[in-house]
């Protein structure tokens, strides 16, 4: 929650009262300090900020940093070596879907809320509903 609150407040840049003001007001914040639920109530007070800043100095954050960056190479590593292993086997990769690049493109066959095949295929429906009559004849 400290070094949540610190970041917090560097990134935006405000003086420790706005800071704990912002994580009060902003669902988005508390949960990145560590909270599991939105609380109107100030999570901390702001002179709690100025213990933090001394606890937290600038050794502690690079062996922070280091263990950040250490977790991320060896995670890649082994992501890899996993790819690697599955192409010496002969084994293919599949893959898991359909890319699609060009943003402004759709697949054609959705239909859309607007689309008046879909009134008229609920206009059907409710006609035999309401005439009792089975959709297999």
């Amino acid at each position: 929650m400290a070094l949540g609150t610190l970041i917090i407040k560097e990134k935006l840049g405000t003086s420790d009262r706005e800071t704990i003001e912002q994580i009060r007001e902003n669902p988005y914040l508390q949960y990145f300090i560590g909270l599991n639920c939105y609380q109107q109530e100030p999570p901390l007070e702001s002179s709690m900020l100025v213990h933090f800043r001394k606890r937290i100095d600038g050794e502690l954050i690079n062996k922070i940093n280091k263990k950040i960056v250490k977790r991320e190479i060896d995670k890649s590593d082994k992501e890899v070596k996993k790819k690697d292993c599955l192409q010496e086997k002969g084994e293919k990769i599949k893959n898991k879907g359909k890319l699609i690049l060009d943003a402004t493109c759709a697949p054609a066959d959705i239909k859309y809320p607007t689309d008046l095949g879909i009134l008229n295929q609920a206009r059907i429906e409710t006609e035999r509903i309401i005439d009792g009559t089975d959709s297999s004849e």
